[in-house]
């Protein structure tokens, strides 16, 4: 098939290409991000592959299928960018990549978790200027804290094993319990009690209209003051705002974040030599006890290289039979169930 890459970096080209590789299909690359503005580069293609920044919604879909576009490969597990209504509407097929590597994810969040805590980031840039005074590093024993993981996916169930195994106590919510993580010993306990007890909150769900801002001005009342917050989820999981309010009140003690609400006009992209005009992402930027790193916790070779093979084994499929193997649709959706808070992000 005719595919065309949107938001196309050169570890895509390296990934897709080696995947690719005797599949027959013909992949063009673009670096531009899918919008209606850049919808008309697919012209000829008979597939495009999609990221999470990308916009696939009834306006582009349609545009997409004028020019006779019948399928979006998401070459990642999210799908809250794309219309799903609207793929049915107009006939076209959606499918995605619904797990990976959820070490990947998962040993991204306690590097989080370990870089805030101990402050490695801000003890590597004083001794690189010669400052070897530890006033302003002091950080807390894992062991013996108790840590709430919102989601217990595959993701979840990986966070949960680690942060075990530094001796942590582990409280989780998710509307669809995990045997695997009830036998490792973590217990699920309401939201409420979660954030009210856990030192550490890590959130792994996916962006459902009952996620939105799920983190917002409630949830900080009922948080443990001081507490540490990490996101490796969807950006809109937390109400940034309410979360500003937190750190300067005291109530969020650390933040850390891979994922940002409005983070598509800003990851994946080198903005060194521009001016960034998000007011509320510079203001967070401003904050000692926050980091963000670019929606990197996925970037792994092991998780890439299964992020293609899935997107590729979807074309070969599609052109095959004319279903994917990992087809997403509204009727799927309401037929499976809702997903839980568990999903992969």
């Amino acid at each position: 098939m005719r595919v065309t890459v949107f938001s196309a970096k050169p570890y895509d080209r390296r990934f897709l290409g080696r995947a690719g590789d005797g599949s027959g299909h013909e992949l063009s690359y673009l670096e531009p991000r899918l919008s209606l503005e850049t919808s008309g580069l697919a012209a000829g293609a008979e597939a495009v592959c999609a990221f999470v920044n990308d916009e696939v919604n009834r306006d582009v879909l349609a545009s997409l299928l004028s020019q006779g576009v019948r399928l979006v490969a998401l070459r990642s597990a999210g799908f809250n960018n794309v219309d799903l209504e609207a793929a049915r509407d107009q006939g076209i097929t959606v499918a995605r990549v619904p797990a990976y590597s959820p070490y990947a994810v998962a040993e991204h969040t306690v590097a989080l978790i370990l870089t805030l805590n101990r402050k490695t980031h801000r003890a590597y840039n004083r001794v690189r200027e010669g400052n070897f005074a530890l006033d302003g590093l002091l950080g807390f024993d894992l062991a013996g804290k108790t840590a709430g993981v919102v989601g217990t996916g595959k993701i979840g169930e990986v966070v949960s094993k680690i942060l075990l195994g530094f001796g942590c106590t582990v409280l989780a919510y998710d509307p669809q319990p995990n045997p695997v993580c009830e036998g490792m010993g973590v217990r699920y306990v309401p939201m409420e009690e979660l954030l009210f007890s856990s030192h550490i909150v890590s959130l792994h769900c996916p962006l459902t209209p009952a996620t939105h801002h799920l983190i917002g001005a409630e949830a900080l009342r009922h948080m443990k003051p001081g507490m540490m917050l990490i996101n490796t989820s969807r950006g809109a999981v937390v109400d940034t705002r309410a979360v500003l309010r937190g750190l300067k009140e005291g109530v969020i003690g650390s933040l850390g974040l891979d994922v940002y609400e409005e983070e598509g006009d800003l990851f994946f992209e080198d903005l060194s030599q521009r001016f960034i005009s998000d007011d509320v992402f510079a203001r967070l930027l401003t904050f000692p006890n926050v980091l963000i790193t670019g929606h990197q916790a996925f970037f792994t070779e092991e998780a890439l290289t299964n992020i293609a093979e899935t997107t590729i084994a979807n074309i070969t499929s599609f052109e095959r039979t004319g279903r994917a193997v990992h087809e997403v649709s509204v009727e799927r959706i309401a037929r499976e169930g809702k997903p839980s808070t568990g999903t992969a992000a």
